[in-house]
């Protein structure tokens, strides 16, 4: 009898999620964060759309603008390059940013949103 090892599941454009969450830990650490704070981080972050946009930001590592964002998220989305992506799924994900999840990872702490430049500036190493 032969055992093998099962292959783990593609774990997909939101694959790193765990990693993710263990370097904006690791980031919080180096904060004086009360309970509160730190749980609305968790919160934040339990939303698979804004693990993605943060994921795309720590990605670049520098600040992106909102149009640039949304472009990478729905690359990193959907799986497919941009070329592929219909205009008007680009302009969904960037009003959903926008409107939805741009101000609750602002309100958490982990970017600062420069309206004038449209640019999203992350906070977190």
């Amino acid at each position: 009898m032969t055992t093998t090892t099962p292959t783990p599941p593609d774990p997909g454009p939101d694959g790193n999620r765990a990693a993710l969450v263990a370097s904006l830990l690791d980031w919080l650490e180096t904060r004086d964060r009360t309970p509160a704070e730190l749980s609305l981080v968790l919160d934040t972050v339990s939303n698979r759309r804004r693990r993605v946009t943060i994921d795309a930001l720590r990605a670049h590592g520098e600040a992106l603008t909102l149009p640039d964002l949304a472009e990478e998220v729905a690359v990193r989305e959907l799986d497919r390059p941009l070329t592929e992506i219909e205009p008007e799924i680009v302009t969904e994900i960037y009003a959903s940013i926008y409107h939805d999840h741009l101000p609750r990872i602002e309100d958490a702490g982990l970017v600062a949103y420069e309206q004038e430049r449209d640019l999203v500036v992350p906070a977190f190493d």
